[in-house]
């Protein structure tokens, strides 16, 4: 807890000081390889075999590759540089989007339930989403892209911490 948040016992939108794990560049890398590259295959198989049609399928194909490797490029590491996440003794802080940037935060006694979750690719990529649900309309709080080992550390701390604030999460 900073010295601001300790002085007035507050929790203050401010933004959070952690990066993401580095792997998480690769991690959308691929997860953006896939989204492009599957409508890049479906264009490029179809304008094989349907050869009437073939300048029709393959001019949006190489559109799509084209733009779909920018995407793959840049975007990665826009994300990275503006995802953050920080935990205190009074609130959970996330930062994430692109053009529209989304600051959040859930103090500890808003806290109704903390989850992980690994999929395939994250589990490639030794990666984790920790999910910090609230009483909150607007949703619950995600921090993706952390380090499997840390997200479970980080889940076991904000369910001892959670258990010990007082206050009913509502």
């Amino acid at each position: 807890m900073n010295s601001v948040e300790a002085e007035r016992g507050k929790v203050r939108l401010r933004p959070p000081r952690n990066v993401l794990d580095q792997r998480v560049v690769g991690w959308w890398r691929l997860q953006g390889t896939l989204f492009w590259g599957a409508p890049v295959l479906v264009l490029v198989v179809l304008g094989l075999l349907i050869t009437p049609a073939r300048f029709w399928l393959l001019t949006p194909a190489v559109v799509f590759a084209v733009a779909g490797l920018a995407w793959v490029i840049a975007m990665p590491l826009w994300w990275f540089k503006v995802h953050r996440w920080e935990v205190t003794e009074t609130a959970v802080y996330a930062r994430s989007g692109f053009f529209w940037q989304e600051w959040r935060v859930a103090p500890m006694s808003r806290i109704q339930t903390v989850d992980t979750l690994r999929g395939p690719l994250q589990q490639l990529f030794k990666l984790a989403t920790v999910t910090v649900t609230t009483a909150s309309a607007r949703g619950a709080v995600k921090i993706r892209g952390l380090d499997h080992e840390l997200a479970a550390s980080l889940a076991e701390q904000l369910t001892e911490t959670t258990q010990a604030t007082p206050g009913d999460a509502t």
